[in-house]
């Protein structure tokens, strides 16, 4: 009986959320299953993902083979470099203790990694909403300015024909009357 490490599929449309489990190759997908591992979320950034490392060792260990997703996934959290280990101690190449030290440097480099890229994407998240709240202000200022232009009243503007040279007959008529006046 061949046995795989695979995602069996649940959710909503459009909204996929996939379990880890160990189930025999002929059994389809969504079917029945040996042992849940745990579960995947591709729709989080990065993807969430969460299993049990021991059971998923102990399975790879024993020979299931993995899909490429969930190879990749096992890759990612390392139990494929534990596996190479320990295949190295079970033929005498380390020692159990050089073994496990060399897999606890590694897990810590790679979660600073994702630690380092969580925090990229919420500096670059918060980058962002900064620069849309200043647009949004510079649009209010300016909507703000067009509509207070808007609503001032015009300048009076007074024109005199005087400057170019001609006179109107009431401005000859007032100018008459206050020198009759005087």
């Amino acid at each position: 009986m061949a046995v795989k490490i695979r995602l069996a599929r649940r959710g909503r449309k459009k909204a996929a959320m996939y379990d880890i489990v160990v189930a025999d190759a002929r059994a389809p997908r969504d079917g029945r299953f040996i042992e849940k591992l745990g579960t995947y979320n591709p729709l989080t950034n990065p993807a969430t993902i969460n299993f049990s490392m021991e059971k998923a060792f102990d399975w790879v260990m024993k020979g299931a083979e993995p899909t490429e997703t969930v190879r990749a996934m096992l890759s990612y959290r390392g139990i494929l470099y534990k596996k190479h280990l320990q295949i190295g101690v079970n033929k005498g190449a380390l020692t159990q203790e050089a073994a496990d030290a060399k897999f606890q440097e590694w897990t810590e480099s790679k979660e600073a990694k994702i630690t380092g890229k969580k925090e990229s994407l919420s500096q670059k998240k918060a980058d962002a909403r900064k620069a849309a709240l200043a647009a949004e202000a510079k649009v209010n200022a300016d909507r703000a300015a067009a509509i207070a232009k808007k609503n001032a009243p015009a300048p009076v503007v007074a024109e005199t024909t005087e400057e170019a040279g001609e006179e109107t007959p009431a401005a000859t008529e007032g100018e008459a009357t206050e020198e009759t006046e005087a």
